[in-house]
């Protein structure tokens, strides 16, 4: 941790170096990423509930599915750019380096240009607490903690799962993006209403729905169950066969000779 703690401070003061350009590039993200609120804001203009959900409520799921996303890709950003490491030959040296070769793929890029998604999604969450009308006890304060933190696990597993592929690909496969980004977007609404079928797929499959859906249904009173309270520690699990993709992967790397 001392040593990533380093390459932290490294990689804000390098990216601190132009700072006008470093806030723009900032605002930039926060407004690119606003026009998924603005779709949601609208649709609300016209109606007053999504499948029983209200306004305050969607914020809730789609603030901590935006929260988890953001501080995946700000620290997990190296999996995302891992192809460009392949292709070039940069994977190769860094086998040769006395560390994980995980922990250098995860300090070989920092992107802390993503904080302005963060931002956005605190703004959104702070207004979704004051106006849903929860009591927000310790059980359901720790919930939503839970929400973000494991959250941000599954996201990177994704990405990791997108960088193991690139072992046998060279090249990134954009299908990842259905999931990574598409996970991101569609978690805008709870993963229910998007039918059985897909609520099925994200939570026995790609267990996105284990950090959103289940423990909103628990934010929200609408189960007495604990087990939804935790389920998002469930989905951390995901990391587990995430890894074992990337070590069969790794065992078949082949270098470009880049």
């Amino acid at each position: 941790m001392k040593l990533y703690g380093k390459f932290f401070m490294i990689y804000l003061k390098s990216q601190m170096q132009y700072k006008t350009s470093f806030i723009l590039m900032v605002i930039g993200n926060m407004i690119t990423s606003f026009t998924a609120f603005l779709a949601v804001y609208f649709l609300f203009t016209q109606i007053n509930q999504v499948e029983g959900f209200t306004f305050s409520e969607i914020l809730i799921c789609f603030s901590a599915v935006l929260m988890a996303f953001a501080v995946a890709e700000c620290f997990a950003r190296g999996f995302d750019q891992f192809p460009s490491m392949i292709s070039n030959g940069e994977f190769d040296r860094t086998l040769v380096r006395p560390r994980n070769e995980i922990f250098l793929v995860l300090a070989s890029k920092l992107d802390f240009k993503r904080v302005g998604r963060f931002i956005q999604s605190v703004i959104m969450l702070i207004y979704a607490v004051i106006t849903c009308g929860i009591f927000w006890s310790i059980d359901k304060i720790i919930t939503l903690a839970l929400m973000i933190l494991c959250g941000s696990i599954v996201f990177a597993g994704l990405f990791l799962v997108y960088a193991s592929f690139t072992f046998f690909t060279v090249e990134g496969l954009e299908f990842m993006n259905i999931l990574t980004d598409g996970g991101r977007e569609f978690g805008k609404y709870p993963y229910s209403v998007y039918g059985e079928e897909i609520l099925k797929f994200l939570t026995f499959v790609v267990p996105l729905a284990l950090v959103q859906y289940y423990p909103l249904l628990y934010l929200l009173d609408r189960t007495d169950k604990k087990l939804y309270m935790f389920l998002p520690l469930v989905g951390v699990l995901f990391i587990i066969p995430c890894y074992g993709f990337w070590r069969f992967g790794l065992r078949h790397y082949k270098s470009t000779g880049s």
